[in-house]
């Protein structure tokens, strides 16, 4: 088991986990794949078991000046194949995805996570993340 950079040929496999099940990788999922993997300040992980994509996150590096301009990471599109849950997958990506982050010299890691999802709220409780703010979000 493997947490590494994810390539062009990972995206079907990406994409069927972020829609809950097999979806079309169209030209839209293909450019915003190329656009993320050209970021220096992006990233998307793949968990790898012998081959089989079984987990993916994406995490942005974010400068700015809060903190005394120390960088931050937020976390996204956190997602573990439906029949491997509950086996520690999610914590081996997101404890990996914790140390890269540190490495990189960040000193805050931030997601947010739907309200309905108490088992995902759980689970971010389990490594250490704090219930520290009231998100929004505004459709455009």
């Amino acid at each position: 088991m493997i947490v590494r950079p994810a390539v062009r040929d990972d995206l079907a496999d990406i994409v069927a986990l972020l829609t809950d099940g097999v979806a079309t990788v169209d030209g839209a999922y293909v450019r915003a794949f190329e656009t993320v993997d050209a970021d220096p300040r992006n990233e998307l992980l793949v968990l790898d078991d012998d081959g089989a994509v079984v987990g993916c996150l994406q995490v942005t590096y974010i400068p700015g000046l809060g903190r005394h301009g120390q960088e931050r990471a937020h976390v996204e599109a956190v997602r573990i194949r439906a029949d491997r849950r509950g086996a520690g997958l999610g914590h081996l990506l997101l404890r990996h995805t914790v140390d890269r982050a540190r490495s990189r010299g960040c000193t805050l890691m931030q997601l947010t996570s739907n309200r309905r999802r108490d088992d995902a709220h759980r689970f971010y409780d389990s490594l250490g993340f704090v219930r520290s703010h009231e998100g929004f979000k505004l459709e455009l």
